[in-house]
Order: C-alpha cells, then sequence, then structure tokens
C-alpha cells in the first residue's frame, strides 16, 4: 500500500477533534399537584389549583375530616409535570441515539421539610400523560381557594372550553392510544404490550430520583404523547386505612432554582483512544480524526470525492520490520449514529509472534508504522508512528498509586452557553524519574477508566455525579491526553463549583477532589 504523503497536519488523530459530552439538565416546563382535599362538610377542593405554589405536595389523608354522606374520606394528591423535550430532540441524530444502552433519563425531584410530619416506607408510581394539562396560577395551599386549571376535574382549558380528565383526578389508565384515558400503563413498541411504569420506594426524607429512560426513548420515537408525568402512591397505598403526610417537593416556582424539578440526561460519547497506551496482547482502540478548514469531515476518496463511511471501510496495516498486520477501520459511532470524520480501528497484537517475541526479549517496547489507507491498497490516508509497550510487570506491592489531577485549563468564569473543552492531566508521584538531555513534553499518563464529576464550591454538594453506570462522565483519552467536554448549561447559574475525578486503577478507586480551580458560571 503507497503511505502517500504524511497528512497529520491536515488529519490530526485526536489533538484538534471536539466531542460533547452529553449531560443536559432540563427544567420543567410546567408543573402542579391536583387534589380533592376536603374543606368543608359539605365541599371538597376538586376545582382548586396550586400551579404558581413553591412546592409539590404528596399527600393521603384517611378518615381525617368530616364529609357529609362519607364516612370514611379519602383525600389525596398527584403530582403533574411536563419537560421541553425539545433539546434531546435537537441532538438526535447527531449527539444522541435515545436507542442507545448508555442513554439515560432520570426525573430528580428536590425533597422540602417543612416541619411536617413525612410519611415512611412508601412507593411512589410515575405514569405518562397521555392528556396534556394547563399549570395554572393558583398559590393557595392552605385553603385550595385558587379556581384555575389544572385540577381534579379538569386538564386543560381550549377553544371549545374545559377539557376533562377521563377519570376525576387523571386516573382513567390504559395502554398507549387507547380512547378515554389520562394516563399511560403499557404500550407496545413492536414486541407486544410492555409496561411504561416508573416506580421508586422512598423511606421517607430523600429525594426522589427515577429512571424515566425508557418513557422518554418512546416519547421521541412517538411511541408515546408528549404530555408529561403524572406521580401518585402506588396502588393500595391510595385507597388502604393509613394517613400519609406529606411528602414535598420543590416546584420550579421554588426560589432556589438548584431545588427546582430537573430531567436528567446524558449519554456515553467519550473516546478512549488507545495511542498512548497501547499494551502487546490486550484489546485496544485506535481512532483517527479527519479535519477539513478546522470542521469534522469524512475522508473522501477519488476524484468523484465519495465519502468514506460506514463499517469496514478503511484500513490500517501495522509494520515493524518484518512484521506486518493489518486491520479493519469503521466509521465511529454513538450507538447507531455515525459519526461524522471519526474513524476506529480496535485490535490486539500478539507480542509472541515470531518476529516480535525475539525483539521483546530485550526491551518493553516495539514501534511501528502505521498507515491508514483504502482497502484496496491503492491510496494512503494518514502514515504515523504507535509504539506498543509489554504489560507491565513489577514486584508485588500492595498499595494504591499516589495521584495527583489537575485541569490544567480552567477558567474562573464560563456562560451558561458554553462547551468548553477540558485538559485532564494526571501524573503517577511514585513513577520512576527519566532524566533526559532534551526537553520533552508531558501530557500525564492515560488512565483507562477516569470519570468527572461537579460539586457547588460553597456547599460542597455534588451538582453533576460520577455516572459511572452508563459513563456518561467518562473522561476521553487522546495520543496527547485525557480530556473531556462539558455543557455549562447542565448547571445553575450564579453559582460556582469545581471538578474532582474518580480514577478506577489496580481494583480500586480514587477519588481526587479538588482538580480544578473554582469556576463561576453566568
Amino acid at each position: 500500500m503507497p503511505t502517500g504523503v504524511d497528512l497529520r497536519a491536515e488529519i490530526p488523530r485526536l489533538r484538534h477533534y471536539r466531542e460533547h459530552a452529553v449531560i443536559k439538565i432540563i427544567s420543567a416546563s410546567a408543573d402542579t399537584y391536583i387534589t380533592n382535599r376536603v374543606i368543608s362538610t359539605q365541599l371538597r377542593a376538586t376545582d382548586a389549583n396550586v400551579g404558581a405554589a413553591g412546592t409539590l405536595d404528596l399527600f393521603k389523608l384517611y378518615n381525617e375530616s368530616t364529609l357529609s354522606g362519607d364516612p370514611t374520606p379519602i383525600e389525596l394528591t398527584r403530582i403533574l409535570l411536563k419537560f421541553d423535550l425539545e433539546p434531546i430532540r435537537k441532538l438526535t441524530g447527531s449527539l444522541i441515539d435515545p436507542g442507545s444502552t448508555s442513554f439515560k433519563c432520570k426525573l430528580k425531584l428536590k425533597d422540602v421539610y417543612g416541619g411536617s410530619p413525612t410519611p415512611t416506607n412508601f412507593t411512589l408510581d410515575l405514569h405518562p400523560l397521555s392528556k396534556s394539562f394547563d399549570e395554572g396560577v393558583g398559590r393557595d395551599i392552605i385553603r385550595f381557594d385558587d379556581i384555575d386549571v389544572a385540577n381534579f376535574l379538569t386538564a386543560s382549558y381550549g377553544s371549545g372550553g374545559p377539557l376533562l380528565w377521563s377519570g376525576i383526578g387523571a386516573s382513567a389508565v390504559g395502554a398507549a392510544g387507547s380512547a378515554a384515558i389520562d394516563i399511560i400503563s403499557t404500550a407496545n413498541f413492536g414486541s407486544g404490550l410492555e409496561s411504561v411504569v416508573a416506580k421508586q420506594t422512598l423511606t421517607g426524607p430523600e429525594d426522589l430520583v427515577i429512571d424515566v429512560t425508557k418513557i422518554v426513548s418512546a416519547t421521541l420515537a412517538g411511541f408515546l404523547p408528549d404530555c408529561g408525568f403524572r406521580i401518585a402512591f402506588s396502588g393500595s397505598e391510595e385507597t388502604d386505612d393509613r394517613t400519609r403526610f406529606v411528602k414535598r417537593f420543590a416546584s420550579r416556582h421554588a426560589s432556589s432554582p438548584s431545588k427546582r424539578p430537573q430531567l436528567e440526561v446524558s449519554i456515553d460519547d467519550s473516546v478512549r483512544d488507545n495511542h498512548a497506551n497501547m499494551v502487546f496482547n490486550t484489546s485496544g482502540s485506535l481512532f483517527l480524526s479527519s479535519i477539513s478548514r478546522g470542521t469534522l469531515a469524512n475522508i473522501v476518496s477519488g476524484s468523484a470525492a465519495v465519502a468514506i463511511t460506514g463499517s469496514n471501510c478503511m484500513t490500517l496495516k501495522l509494520t515493524s520490520g518484518s512484521y506486518t498486520r493489518s486491520y479493519n477501520v469503521s466509521q465511529a459511532t454513538i450507538g447507531s449514529i455515525p459519526r461524522t470524520g471519526l474513524y476506529v480501528a480496535s485490535l490486539a497484537v500478539d507480542r509472541f509472534t515470531a518476529p516480535l517475541f525475539s525483539h521483546l526479549k530485550t526491551t518493553t517496547s516495539a514501534s511501528f508504522t502505521e498507515v491508514w489507507g483504502s482497502n484496496d491498497g491503492t491510496v494512503g490516508y494518514h502514515t504515523g508512528t504507535l509504539i506498543i509497550n509489554t504489560p507491565e510487570a513489577n514486584s508485588y506491592k500492595p498499595q494504591t498509586r499516589s495521584l495527583y489531577a489537575r485541569v490544567t485549563n480552567c477558567k474562573a468564569e464560563y456562560t451558561h452557553e458554553e462547551t468548553p473543552r477540558f485538559i485532564l492531566f494526571i501524573e503517577d508521584l511514585d513513577e520512576k524519574v527519566v532524566f533526559s538531555r532534551y526537553p520533552r513534553e508531558n501530557n500525564g499518563s492515560v488512565y483507562p477508566n477516569v470519570h468527572y464529576s461537579v460539586k457547588d464550591a460553597v456547599s460542597g454538594d455534588v451538582v453533576i455525579p460520577f455516572m459511572t453506570s452508563n459513563d456518561a462522565t467518562r473522561v476521553s483519552s487522546a495520543e496527547d491526553g485525557m480530556y473531556f467536554d462539558f455543557h455549562m448549561d447542565a448547571l445553575t447559574a450564579g453559582k460556582t463549583y469545581e471538578f474532582r475525578v474518580l480514577v478506577r486503577d489496580l481494583g480500586e478507586e480514587l477519588v481526587l477532589d479538588g482538580v480544578s480551580p473554582k469556576f463561576r458560571v453566568s
């Protein structure tokens, strides 16, 4: 295969590659709770609205009031929530694949303790709504004197007048697409009916953090209507002979923005390039990025400029002395979404093959020429050098590494609209120092499993946790070090934050605090 010219200046590997760590925090666009609270011996507040209240209250009262005609009245509330999914739709097809196994959506409500008793050991059910609701402007949560929609009887108000719930209290339940229902319990996504109800059991004063990935994915795909959610006590907990008073969450009208309802959307889009830490007999991935005039662009072939895309669209050849091997190269993806201008080869090089084995008897590494080119071997797109090391072998030392980590380019302030790239430098302080007569750039070490987290620099509260279950906070690696991009709109403006990192290494988890200067989001 002709190696062509070295296109490193025009097609660098990942040195200038830019991608967005996708963690989006979406605030509620509407929220309220509806109630049938008894307010006199003759009347329930079924037409009351509390859409502008600062809290979302869940309670169930059994025989706590006197109501004419009902010897054991039950009074209860149900929460209604709506989030604008447009920010996710805009990224669907480019940075977000709702069908990816790493795509996660969590609905978060912050507990508000107001000195009242709190119920213990109860379960909440979250159903997708089948009807849209109006938030309303009511505020009275004592006497429930404000009349507006939504309420226990009415969902919204249209041009033809009020639009009622099919069942009082938004209680009519059925399969997606059914007529005359308020909430959805099951849906058919192509393989029969399955439940779309999300549940969480609470012991008492904790926040609500409930996985709504299936519901949001199905809504984005058009299987479910985009009307929001209903949260209520589960099943018989609404009808038994126990009182549960009162579980209170902050609403979107709460004075503190950090307490308001959130939909946390995340996906793993990290790039783990092993150019800096490739090891013999261990699977690794090598990436190539194609940049044209400062923008990621697919490599084109031939005078017709046909874009090189898809699986096995290119070949990577590694050569060292008489050793030569070729590997398939495919376009990189996020889930099933192709990444423009980014290619990957996954491989493992066997140190015990004859040409390499004799060489590696006297050294711990080997240098390879890498050529990225067309499958027919006629065109070379990039030529470079790859060093592969033998696995590390040392005398046993029952101790963890002593690591120093620092975000080297963190500014003092960022705007809410920025998505900066942060460079993460990690160094093992116990590593032997190698002296050289020539200056050398120290980009730190590349560790294969590192996550970042964000905490409030004043309160110490964790705002963005280590998302290890779906790797949404995983730090990317490249030929020249480690990095991650971060959407500042995931943080509350006007507050000060700092990063911390989690390093999984040698079978242990090391959490390093204060790895960045404090920064403010405006």
